[in-house]
């Protein structure tokens, strides 16, 4: 692939892709929509011991809120008017099938399939697509529940990804040990001062699994929750990463040698929840992030043979 050029208007967005030759290949819409609804994490055929054991606060009756975000990715070849498929024709469709059904109502209720299955927001964006793709040309549908959780559907099957965003503050200072200070300033520039200097990290953890045909989960958000406070944010949380973690002794703390410690820190316990790993991203600042893909990334669990060349900067 040669070129992406990406396209934004208002609650659209449009990204083209070119081949090495110029040649377009594919033009990729993004349609954004809003909802506000309710749910409630409940199995009749559990007591309500086990369901508070198992969904916490979310059994509560008679429910509680979010507004969802939901974006639409549609995909194809650009017609003679210029697009791949008609805006206002998307926007209709969406509001027709999905927000007029949805907006106010409450979830568990609203169609079939959420009684089948409780309406996670890995699950709604599932049933999103199908009610969809009769329509629409689709290639993802992406639901935010909050700014901090959201999933992604790409029709394959019960599969699904459920991101969680949380943030952490640390400093650091970019300096290799056995490079003098005149070095290290050549390569990294200000942040080669000895006495380092600090972020507001914001950490994506996404995960890849299968929905419950009962549960709507592919995994136990709480469990998951914990996992990343216990693993990455207690222990990296207002500390000075050189001195205070053991690793980055050793290793200069880039914002990529940070997502790979992070990565190798987090695959295994996160299998032990029945579910994988898919991807990290760190962002350092607004014009600085990292993505670490771990299904490209070797099985190992020992951070210092991690594969540092699979990393990029966005």
């Amino acid at each position: 692939m040669g070129m992406i050029l990406v396209y934004s208007r208002n609650n659209a967005s449009c990204n083209v892709l070119y081949n090495r030759s110029g040649k377009l290949m594919q033009c990729i819409v993004n349609r954004r929509a809003q909802f506000s609804a309710s749910h409630r994490y409940w199995l009749p055929e559990l007591s309500e011991v086990e369901n508070v054991q198992r969904f916490g606060l979310c059994t509560r009756a008679p429910g509680h809120g979010h507004n969802y975000v939901l974006f639409v990715s549609i995909a194809g070849e650009v017609d003679e008017y210029g697009m791949v498929q008609n805006l206002s024709e998307v926007k209709q469709v969406i509001k027709q099938e999905i927000t007029s059904h949805l907006d106010f109502s409450y979830l568990n209720d609203v169609w079939l399939e959420f009684q089948q299955t409780l309406p996670t927001t890995e699950n709604i964006a599932r049933v999103i697509w199908q009610r969809l793709l009769p329509y629409l040309p689709l290639v993802r549908v992406q639901l935010f529940e909050h700014p901090e959780l959201w999933a992604d559907y790409q029709g394959n099957g019960m599969e699904a990804y459920l991101t969680i965003s949380i943030h952490f503050s640390a400093a650091h200072r970019l300096a290799q040990p056995s490079l003098s200070y005149e070095e290290n300033c050549e390569i990294y520039g200000k942040c080669a001062r000895p006495n380092g200097h600090g972020h507001n990290y914001h950490l994506e953890v996404t995960v890849k699994g299968e929905i419950d045909p009962r549960t709507g989960m592919i995994v136990d958000l709480g469990a998951l929750q914990k996992v990343i406070e216990d693993r990455v944010v207690e222990p990296f949380d207002h500390t000075f990463l050189n001195k205070d973690i053991a690793y980055f002794a050793k290793v200069v703390p880039t914002a990529e040698n940070i997502a790979l410690y992070i990565s190798s820190l987090l695959k295994s316990p996160i299998r032990e929840l029945g579910t994988e790993l898919h991807k990290v991203k760190l962002i350092e600042s607004p014009n600085n992030s990292c993505e670490v893909i771990l299904t490209t990334l070797n099985d190992t669990e020992n951070p210092t043979t991690l594969p540092h060349s699979l990393t990029s900067k966005t």
